[in-house]
């Protein structure tokens, strides 16, 4: 994390403290660190990892994103994703996890006819295999980068006409 976006955290959980009218021993023992941890946190020294950033954001009643205030910068995504292994990834139930923010994700299955475009996807993949020796696992992702791409392209068209649905 770069200097100023410890700088906002810090800002931003200072802020979160006053207003909830919480001293540093207070936090402290609601998410069971010390007043030292706290006091690192507030000076910069260290920052909360995930977990006790999740537990702040409770105890705060604030969105996680909202009680970090900034964006993540693309290089610290990055390193999240390097650090992230396939044992990790097969764990995770992506469709779930997106489904939060995009609840179509959740719905669609009994309203698309899933084997209509099961199958035409499946011929996508098996040219893209065929054509260029990718694997399985990327004609997949260089799909799923030409899918982005069209949707992109036709938003910004979209954009300009005005919206359609």
């Amino acid at each position: 994390m770069t200097r100023r976006r410890a700088n906002e955290f810090r800002q931003s959980f200072i802020s979160c403290e006053k207003k909830c009218g919480l001293s540093q021993e207070d936090v402290a023992g609601k998410l069971g660190v010390s007043r030292q941890t706290v006091s690192k946190w507030e000076t910069d020294e260290t920052i909360p990892d995930i977990r006790q950033a999740k537990k702040m954001a409770v105890l705060y009643h604030l969105s996680l994103d909202e009680l970090i205030d900034f964006d993540l910068d693309v290089t610290e995504v990055q390193k999240a994703i390097d650090r992230t292994s396939e044992e990790t990834e097969e764990k995770i139930d992506w469709t779930s996890a997106w489904g939060k923010k995009y609840p179509v994700l959740l719905q669609y299955q009994n309203k698309v006819n899933i084997p209509n475009y099961a199958h035409r996807l499946s011929i996508m993949l098996d040219e893209l295999e065929e054509e260029y020796q990718f694997s399985e696992q990327d004609a997949m992702l260089v799909l799923k980068d030409i899918l982005y791409n069209v949707w992109k392209k036709r938003k910004a068209m979209h954009g300009r006409r005005g919206s359609r649905k």
